[in-house]
């Protein structure tokens, strides 16, 4: 009889350990993720959205003014991305892809998705490393494109054909991509970063483009990153530990001056 209760205690107890685990880790997130954030917002106010407000602007502007006469051209000469053109005009062009939306997809579902990395973003990071992050992963992404097109079909399906150099890069949706991986890295937050990394893995599945290995490349780019950050974090807390140690008062000496002669 001790043997079967205990027998059927142990997969309770299992079972109530990952029922903690899983409880921490959601209000783990929910504070990181909701509640540190919200709490940013009320104590800075609105112009703690400034980026997240310019980026949104410019994003309608763009999409505004590829719907003109002669405004496609325009918004391809500022910010269209492809393989095929010289890096050194692909790099210039860059920044400003960040704000061009894909003219084949809904822009107003983009641009809520963009809203909220962008607006996460500067509540938990700061303005200066969510433009970092933003520009890193989209750069890496569309670098990682020409490197697959200079392959060549084959090698395993890492290479791209010839092509896929004239299909326009992904605009600011590596971006959103990068922000949301690099936030669920940094804050510990697996349900952010399952939402995130799996839609793109599945998103590469389903429909094998240029777009989706662009943004597989933004969030392992981003995993890195924010591995980086927790690695340099942690080496700064050992530091000021070291330093706390190092500065403790050590037993009084008694006696002359050049005594080093320890009290009892």
């Amino acid at each position: 009889m001790a043997v079967g209760g205990s027998g059927g205690e142990q997969p309770r107890s299992v079972a109530r350990r990952a029922a903690s685990f899983v409880g921490r880790t959601v209000r783990g997130e929910w504070q990181g993720i909701v509640v540190d954030p919200v709490r940013q917002l009320c104590s800075r106010g609105l112009p703690a959205l400034t980026l997240a407000s310019v980026a949104t602007f410019g994003v309608i502007f763009f999409h505004d003014l590829a719907q003109r006469p002669g405004g496609t051209r325009l918004v391809w000469l500022l910010g269209g991305v492809k393989a095929d053109l010289p890096l050194w005009l692909a790099l210039l062009r860059t920044p400003v892809s960040l704000y061009v939306p894909a003219l084949d997809l809904p822009v107003w579902a983009g641009i809520t998705q963009l809203f909220l990395a962008f607006a996460l973003a500067e509540l938990v990071l700061g303005r200066a490393r969510t433009l970092v992050v933003a520009y890193v992963t989209t750069l890496a992404g569309t670098l990682t494109a020409r490197v697959m097109i200079a392959i060549g079909p084959g090698w395993g399906g890492l290479g791209l054909p010839a092509a896929c150099g004239r299909v326009l890069d992904t605009g600011p949706s590596a971006a959103v991509v990068g922000l949301f991986t690099y936030i669920a890295v940094v804050r510990r937050a697996p349900v952010v970063f399952t939402l995130t990394g799996g839609s793109m893995v599945w998103e590469s599945i389903a429909v094998p483009n240029l777009a989706g290995r662009e943004h597989l490349v933004a969030v392992g780019t981003a995993i890195v990153l924010g591995l980086l950050h927790l690695r340099e974090h942690a080496l700064a807390r050992t530091g000021v530990r070291a330093r706390g140690t190092t500065t403790r008062p050590g037993p009084r000496t008694v006696g002359y001056r050049n005594s080093t002669r320890a009290a009892p």
